[in-house]
């Protein structure tokens, strides 16, 4: 239990400090008004503030301290009718206890909807990966070609006579360099499709956006798109699960590479680009397709509304719920002269650089 109190405090002083001074305040109010008043029932704010931890432990612990300070006001005192502080005491009590129990059934509720929508995001993130798998493949024979390649070369070097010991060791560095740009393709699939908690880092918003694009060059060269990118220097630092991020970003390119699918390859052009204004960074995605009809651009990011014949609407509504839950919002607006441009602002880490 103390690990767990020690845990809570770590996670969000002020939010304990201010939950502390206003059960004091409370506790003083009750023990020395003359009024002859349920006064304990205001714990109910301090139970209902503290639901912001998102712990249920948290919840029930400020339950039973606040449970425990009504009685010590009880007999701490001094005045008034003792059965009538006895029966507001009892209100009291079963307002703290009923509070608690809601606070923490609904808290738990939240938490399992969380849950599955964390399931959902990563079931998104696997038939990102299957539409990628043709990009993925590239990426990876790529550096496996070359890594064949390179070891016939570094036998022949050392075949020779005499051995070409100084051409076969650059050959062999080859072969590393590019053992290393494969694991790197590997290792970004691996962890969007791995099934792990969501995380609050602080994320380096160019080098998200950089390894999300790094997996779908293959598809944007098969689809002979001129990919553009105008990513600021020095950007600050946001917060958040990087993996639900890069899920973002590859959904907008996603749609932004089908969306040009009909237009004359010599007009496809996307363009990636991350700015700061103030505390907010702006991260958005222009093409040059068929943009969204004027009556569709209010319901892009409803669930289950889609402008594609095979679409099931289901992948711009997990993005915005992902956008909204790191305090942001997403857009869509037209692109001139013509195309869509999606994208999303969120709040940056005051004070630091990526």
């Amino acid at each position: 239990m103390r690990r767990e109190v020690l845990r809570y405090l770590v996670e969000a002083p002020l939010l304990w400090l201010g939950l502390a001074l206003l059960a004091t305040l409370i506790f003083v109010a009750d023990t020395v008004t003359n009024l002859e008043i349920a006064f304990a029932v205001l714990y109910v704010s301090v139970i209902l503030i503290s639901v912001r931890s998102g712990r249920p432990g948290a919840v029930m612990i400020v339950g039973i301290a606040c449970a425990v300070l009504t009685i010590a006001s009880y007999f701490l005192t001094r005045h008034g009718d003792s059965q009538s502080g006895m029966v507001n005491g009892a209100i009291s009590l079963l307002a703290i206890g009923a509070t608690t129990y809601l606070a923490i059934r609904i808290e738990a509720t939240e938490a399992r909807a969380r849950q599955a929508q964390s399931e959902l995001a990563r079931m998104s993130r696997i038939m990102t990966m299957g539409e990628l798998s043709t990009s993925i493949a590239h990426e990876v024979s790529q550096p496996i070609t070359a890594i064949v390649a390179n070891g016939n070369a570094a036998l022949r070097w050392l075949s020779a006579a005499p051995p070409e010991q100084e051409e076969a060791r650059r050959a062999l560095d080859r072969i590393v360099k590019d053992a290393g740009r494969a694991g790197e393709v590997i290792g970004r699939v691996r962890s969007l499709v791995a099934r792990t908690a969501p995380s609050r880092d602080r994320i380096d918003i160019v080098e998200a956006v950089t390894e999300a694009l790094a997996l779908v060059r293959g598809e944007i060269r098969e689809n002979h798109i001129l990919l553009r990118t105008e990513l600021a220097n020095d950007l600050p630092s946001v917060t958040g699960d990087r993996v639900q991020l890069q899920q973002v970003i590859l959904n907008f390119v996603i749609n932004a590479i089908e969306a040009m699918a009909g237009v004359d390859v010599e007009k496809r052009e996307l363009l990636v680009s991350a700015a700061a204004d103030g505390r907010k960074i702006t991260v958005s995605v222009r093409d040059t397709g068929t943009g969204v009809p004027p009556a569709a651009s209010e319901r892009m990011f409803e669930t289950f509304f889609t402008t594609k014949t095979t679409g099931m609407g289901m992948g711009l509504a997990i993005s915005r719920s992902i956008v909204e839950a790191h305090g942001g919002t997403v857009y869509t607006a037209p692109n001139f002269p013509h195309g869509a441009v999606f994208g999303f602002i969120l709040p940056s880490v005051a004070g630091t650089r990526g």
